[in-house]
């Protein structure tokens, strides 16, 4: 097995790929949900083009009202669509990041958890 990478080096990884990236904002902060018309948006969702995630869409990101720099990722576990992915957090204030692990805690389905850089 390879050497431990210290934490600097996988952010630092998330800024270059986050700085090389177009940011898609397809679900604005106030919309619903394509599939759940109850769920609507309280910080601004979209993906990074040209990535591939796990569901093989764009890796996700939720775009806050901060400073544009990554500070935080969801690692997300969702049993309803049995698979688990990251959502990068960028720009995020504290009452965003908040309501962003409560999303991705609020039902049985889908468990979230939020670290921090």
């Amino acid at each position: 097995m390879g050497r431990v990478q210290s934490n600097s080096e996988f952010w630092d990884a998330l800024d270059k790929l986050v700085a090389g990236s177009e940011i898609v904002i397809d679900r604005p902060k106030g919309t619903t949900h394509p599939r759940y018309p109850e769920f609507i948006y309280r910080v601004d969702y979209g993906y990074l083009k040209d990535t591939s995630a796990m569901d093989g869409a764009g890796i996700d990101v939720w775009v806050g009202s901060g400073e544009k720099k990554i500070d935080a990722i969801m690692c997300i576990v969702d049993l309803a669509k049995k698979d688990s992915e990251i959502k990068i957090l960028i720009g995020c204030t504290e009452e965003e990041k908040a309501i962003i692990y409560e999303t991705h805690n609020k039902t049985p389905f889908m468990k979230g958890v939020l670290l921090r850089r």
